[in-house]
């Protein structure tokens, strides 16, 4: 069998039930009496087993192996969960991922596993009698319980009496493992492909779960619409290993409807297996048949480089319309002006579904934090309880790649300097336990994620005073900030108010890398708190990068675009309205005083044309702030593709990319957040 078709399957199928084997850890922590919580992690341990002998990762499998011989002990009541055993399950379980995570980086998986392997075998040696009950008695049980006389409904008995009028064959397959069978759900695995490969697999009994967790015992039946014949089959399926018989006959319809009530529905939910996925694809003929309760799995898994692909030739293709667009508002042709039109509904609807296709749940960033929390926790002698809030919200896949890091220094940082020691929360008439949330919204278009903690709050006259004396700001200027603009000062570089040096945070190196790092994917950062009440940190990011909406201006005679995420409204001011305030010309922006910002001469834009009575003006907001781009003209609003400007650029001064327009012209795109100070 060619194992490389298969290596990214396996990559992330691996990880998949690394995640749920630490979150299902969390949940037995809390709750060490509830063994169907075990069963699940032995489940997954099982199939990660399976699948890593069946690549030939050895070391994996062994591992996992060792990790299987605690959690069937805990599962038999032969050991009790407590913390330490738990710890060690969890070293086993980051050795695993650090093998999988080397192998996705072309490594072997190989990793020296020592000590922890001893310490899984003490458990066994210290905790496991002897002279025990068979391991595996409940699989067994449940294999006992698994018939394999096939039972359909009335609506598979139409599609079987149908397949037959088109000439097709319906073959009920029996295979039989070998007694000494070591993968058998490897070797299921490889029969399911070969007739999948002959035809299509309709029913399995035992049902696909049953037989992909290897909870049967040496056969199974599966029924098959084919129009190879029975010796062809019986020939194909010979051939792959460790399997003992195979017999293929006619499956009679007539005397198999079941009657007087609904047959399983798990035998007949999902119609062929793959490495741990199932799909369902028998088509309904006649659309005035009875819905079923059968589920079918419409998904599969696309390497992400694909869909980067298809979206950079969609981008292309944006750029194109543009100009299209433009040509045809300047011929003024209606046939050619009605295509235009339909074209640009039609992409608009393309655009929106591989913008959908790269949308991923942030609970893919989520997922990591309550492992860490676990351990942070610990670390720093505190009892929290953490709770994630719209883990299923969705974020474009590069944005999700890059917010990883921030939110992990947002939430040590609560753990270290917001929540406070359990003594002093009691002291303080508070619970001993620190309350840590994680939540993720959506919000027109942007996404929000806030970090809100109950500790101690943000203390302003100590940001004060640790601003001021590292000349941050004068005193002047830290009188008349608000509590927000203060508490933001501790988010600049170097600025730090712990008052000794830790592990966990506290070297003046973070929250400046956090804010550096949201606003380069366009959001911006706020903060709000209350002193003993606890802090919360709001994030605000762009659904996507890849394709924004913008104002396009004229500064001078060359073209910039301001992203309408950042824009307020556009207005035009007589220079008689114009003020000054600390040096700085400002205008009345609904009661609010508005600093100018005058990008001809922030970008050194060589001037051409004369000034008039009358400033064009785009007011634009970071959080509370905000300020007015002092522009020549407007040209309109307009939806363009963001392109990086490459590593010669990187850095370049309230730039943030530049886009193609579609007279070909090149815009360079605004950094608004730049501009407002």
């Amino acid at each position: 069998m060619e194992i490389n078709q298969y290596l990214e399957v396996f990559i992330d199928e691996s990880k998949e039930h690394l995640q749920a084997i630490n979150d299902h850890l969390l949940v037995l922590e809390k709750n060490p009496q509830d063994i169907t919580i075990v069963n699940e992690i032995f489940r997954s341990a099982h199939t990660l087993k399976g699948m890593s002998a069946t690549m030939g990762y050895q070391d994996l499998s062994n591992l996992t192996h060792k990790m299987e011989n605690v959690l069937d002990a805990v599962r038999n009541e032969k050991v009790s969960v407590d913390e330490n055993i738990l710890d060690v399950v969890f070293d086993s379980v980051d050795d695993l991922e650090a093998m999988v995570m080397d192998i996705a980086e072309g490594g072997t998986g190989e990793r020296n596993v020592e000590k922890v392997v001893q310490l899984l075998h003490s458990i066994e040696n210290g905790e496991i009698s002897t002279t025990s009950t068979n391991p595996s008695a409940e699989t067994i049980d449940v294999r006992q319980m698994a018939s394999n006389e096939l039972q359909i409904d009335e609506f598979t008995s139409a599609v079987l009496e149908q397949s037959s009028e088109q000439g097709q064959n319906n073959f009920r397959v029996e295979v039989a493992l070998r007694e000494d069978c070591l993968l058998k759900a490897a070797r299921v695995y490889m029969v399911f492909e070969i007739l999948e490969q002959c035809g299509e697999v309709i029913q399995s009994q035992p049902t696909v779960e049953q037989l992909e967790n290897e909870e049967f015992d040496t056969s199974f039946t599966v029924l098959l619409i084919t129009g190879e014949s029975a010796e062809e089959i019986q020939n194909r399926i010979n051939k792959v290993s460790e399997i003992d018989r195979v017999q293929v006959g006619v499956f009679e319809t007539s005397s198999r409807v079941e009657t007087g009530r609904e047959a399983e529905t798990e035998s007949a939910e999902q119609t062929a297996i793959s490495k741990t996925e199932t799909k369902a694809d028998v088509q309904k003929q006649n659309s005035g048949e009875k819905e079923t309760k059968q589920v079918a799995n419409k998904t599969i898994r696309i390497n992400i480089d694909r869909l980067d692909v298809l979206m950079n030739l969609f981008e292309e293709l944006v750029i194109d319309r543009g100009r299209l667009e433009q040509i045809s508002n300047e011929l003024k042709h209606s046939e050619l002006q009605e295509t235009v039109e339909r074209m640009t509904r039609i992409s608009g609807d393309l655009q929106s579904i591989i913008l959908n296709m790269r949308m991923v749940p942030v609970e893919q960033v989520f997922n990591r934090f309550p492992r860490m929390v676990r351990q942070l926790s610990r670390d720093l002698n505190k009892k929290i309880d953490l709770s994630v809030v719209g883990a299923e919200t969705e974020l474009d896949r590069t944005v999700i790649d890059e917010i990883g890091d921030p939110l992990v220094h947002l939430i040590r940082n609560a753990l270290d300097h917001g929540i406070e020691s359990p003594d002093v929360r009691e002291s303080k008439g508070k619970s001993p336990t620190g309350k840590l949330e994680l939540k993720a919204y959506h919000s027109g278009n942007h996404v929000f994620i806030e970090i809100s903690d109950d500790g101690g709050g943000i203390n302003r006259d100590k940001v004060e005073q640790k601003a001021i004396t590292n000349n941050v700001v004068t005193e002047e200027q830290a009188y008349n900030m608000t509590d927000s603009q203060v508490f933001e000062l501790i988010m600049e570089s170097g600025f730090s108010t712990a008052d000794t040096i830790s592990d966990v945070s506290g070297r003046g190196v973070g929250l400046d890398v956090v804010k550096n790092t949201i606003e380069s994917l366009g959001g911006n950062i706020s903060i709000d708190s209350v002193p003993d009440e606890g802090s919360v940190f709001s994030i605000q990011l762009p659904l996507t990068l890849s394709i924004i909406s913008v104002m396009l201006v004229e500064v001078q005679k060359e073209k910039y675009a301001v992203p309408l995420s950042s824009i307020i409204e556009t207005a035009i001011v007589k220079k008689e309205e114009i003020m000054h305030a600390h040096n700085k010309k400002v205008i009345d922006f609904r009661g609010k005083v508005v600093p100018l910002a005058f990008l001809k001469d922030i970008l050194d834009v060589p001037e051409t044309l004369e000034e008039d009575d009358y400033y064009s003006v785009v007011i634009v907001r970071k959080g509370d702030k905000m300020a007015a781009l002092v522009v020549n003209s407007f040209i309109g609003q307009q939806e363009v593709v963001l392109k990086s400007l490459g590593d010669y650029l990187s850095g370049v001064f309230a730039i943030s990319g530049a886009t193609i327009l579609g007279d070909g012209q090149v815009a360079l795109i605004l950094d608004s957040n730049a501009l407002i100070k």
